[in-house]
């Protein structure tokens, strides 16, 4: 299935523009959530085709969400980038062992992300 619209979770305003200036610009349709909670209520309203996930929030961080996520039958299709500064070996095996499908450090490098998300779709 195509990847069309993506959900980004990030706490930090600054990544939120960046990360969506970059995926409008590819052609995709962004929306954004600012910690767990907002990102619950999101894919209550819409279903994404991919989540763009940050490690480090307040509340559920984004390995507790990805978890979450990728246990629940109505997401656990949707694929999640980990999308975050932790850039550890035992971070990116943490973070796919959590259900993340990949895993890229910040700051994000476009054509990583975008090679990772042609691969995806």
């Amino acid at each position: 299935m195509p990847i069309r619209n993506v959900l980004v979770v990030d706490d930090s305003k600054t990544e939120l523009m960046y990360l969506s200036e970059m995926l409008k610009k590819a052609g995709f349709t962004v929306s954004t959530a600012e910690n767990a909670e907002d990102a619950h209520r999101r894919l209550e309203q819409s279903k994404p085709d991919l989540i763009l996930m940050d490690v480090v929030m307040p509340g559920q961080n984004g390995f507790q969400l990805t978890r979450t996520l990728s246990r629940d039958p109505r997401f656990s299709e949707v694929p999640i980038i980990m999308c975050t500064s932790k850039n550890q070996e035992t971070d990116r095996v943490w973070g796919m062992r959590q259900g993340a499908r990949d895993y890229v450090t910040k700051p994000v490098n476009q054509a990583e992300l975008m090679s990772k998300i042609k691969a995806l779709g």
